[in-house]
């Protein structure tokens, strides 16, 4: 059954990898395929060849990641009602320890207010999918008698560190960056009477992480391990955020002239995916879960590394692909990485596959929020064959994640965390 419908969405041109996940995270060694109630329907949708899977049934919505916001991480399956409001419960108790009790008395009536509010605004409001994989590849890596409720608040409060993480990380974002708007809202710097004083709020956000691992985990045998884990990602994803920034600025220097582009190439775009998103979003959270869970043999942190961190690198590609051809009322925002000038893969492989004169013309209308520069640009990716290359590239990226999936044997690490990372 998975190798019919692998052949037949390479035929379609349609991404495959989200519907077998899906099978394979649910236990679907078998598939009725009869009827009305078993009929698989395919529907593309677009110019470009973007398209899903949908099965009629109640509980059957097998959209994948390219068309629907309902398949988000912090909807998926993976994470009930229950297990979000636990989850959520514990945020509540972590502000207010980290906002007053951790602060010096004398600190208190002074900053206080200040800190939990920055806390209450740029924490709690993602997806928070990073923050969830804790607790539920916890209860994967452990047996069910040490589901205690100590155990799983533990999980859950590892979780909040990678959302802290994010948190740092996203408000320095945002004033390099100059944004205005974030999770629907203002940038924390653009509140009023913050400005700048966001930016230390970013580095009291990322000592939060430490405080929590001090006060929650100083007395475990791997609270060593957790330190070296998170000192590593940090300085790993500011590396990548070095690369990024230094994309732009050489960028902005030449905008517009026959220059501009030739730095951004394949090696730069993966070492901008890889450690500014792919160690702090894909690699951190298991890795969490595998040291809480005792796991201690280097090897298996060695190979889920490998599986996770390709798997970023193809959810970074898919993203930047949507940001081009997605459908903005199904992907829930408008793309920018033109007008932006993002070192994004689309560019990239652009760059490697126009002529001369294509990419003499590419330079100076990159980067530009014309509407017709931008509409140039994107018809050169469809003229250059990168819609074809994209769903080509996900087809086999598919095919390598589920051999190094398959090579990790049942009793080193369950194969199902990384199907339910692939089904979201």
């Amino acid at each position: 059954l998975i190798h019919f419908i692998k052949r037949f969405c390479r035929m379609s041109r349609l991404p495959c990898n989200r519907f077998i996940a899906r099978l394979l995270q649910n236990g679907a060694g078998a598939a009725k395929v009869s009827g009305q109630n078993g009929a698989v329907a395919a529907q593309i949708s677009g110019q470009n060849g973007v398209g899903f899977l949908a099965q009629p049934g109640p509980r059957w919505n097998l959209q994948t990641r390219c068309m629907s916001k309902d398949d988000a991480p912090a909807k998926h399956p993976m994470y009930s009602q229950h297990e979000k409001r636990d989850f959520m419960n514990v945020f509540t108790d972590l502000n207010r320890e980290l906002s007053f009790q951790h602060l010096p008395k004398d600190l208190v009536p002074l900053l206080g207010k200040h800190l939990t509010k920055c806390i209450q605004y740029n924490v709690p409001d993602g997806k928070k999918n990073r923050g969830y994989s804790v607790p539920f590849t916890y209860r994967l890596l452990t047996p069910e008698s040490q589901h205690t409720e100590e155990n799983l608040r533990l999980a859950c409060i590892l979780g909040w560190t990678v959302e802290f993480l994010q948190a740092f990380f996203l408000v320095a974002d945002d004033i390099m960056d100059q944004s205005e708007t974030r999770r629907g809202k203002k940038c924390w710097y653009k509140k009023p009477h913050i400005g700048l004083t966001a930016f230390n709020d970013s580095i009291i956000l990322e000592t939060c992480v430490y405080s929590i691992l001090d006060q929650y985990f100083s007395d475990k045998p791997f609270y060593q391990d957790l330190l070296k884990l998170y000192h590593d990602v940090t300085r790993y994803t500011c590396y990548g955020q070095a690369l990024d920034l230094m994309s732009a600025e050489m960028f902005q220097e030449k905008i517009g002239k026959v220059h501009s582009l030739e730095h951004f190439t394949m090696d730069r775009y993966k070492g901008i995916v890889k450690y500014k998103t792919s160690y702090y979003s894909f690699y951190l959270p298991i890795a969490l879960a595998m040291r809480l869970a005792e796991i201690k043999d280097p090897n298996l942190y060695l190979k889920a590394e490998h599986i996770l961190l390709s798997m970023g690198n193809y959810f970074q590609i898919q993203d930047d692909f949507l940001d081009c051809f997605g459908d903005p009322a199904v992907t829930g925002k408008e793309g920018t990485d033109i007008q932006d000038g993002k070192c994004s893969w689309l560019v990239v492989v652009a760059l490697q596959r126009a002529s001369h004169a294509q990419v003499k013309e590419l330079a100076k209308r990159y980067g530009s929020s014309s509407a017709e520069d931008v509409a140039w640009v994107k018809t050169l990716y469809q003229d250059l064959g990168i819609v074809k290359l994209f769903h080509k590239y996900e087809g086999e990226f598919y095919d390598d994640i589920m051999d190094m999936i398959q090579q990790i044997r049942g009793d080193e690490l369950p194969q199902q965390i990384f199907h339910s990372l692939l089904a979201r």
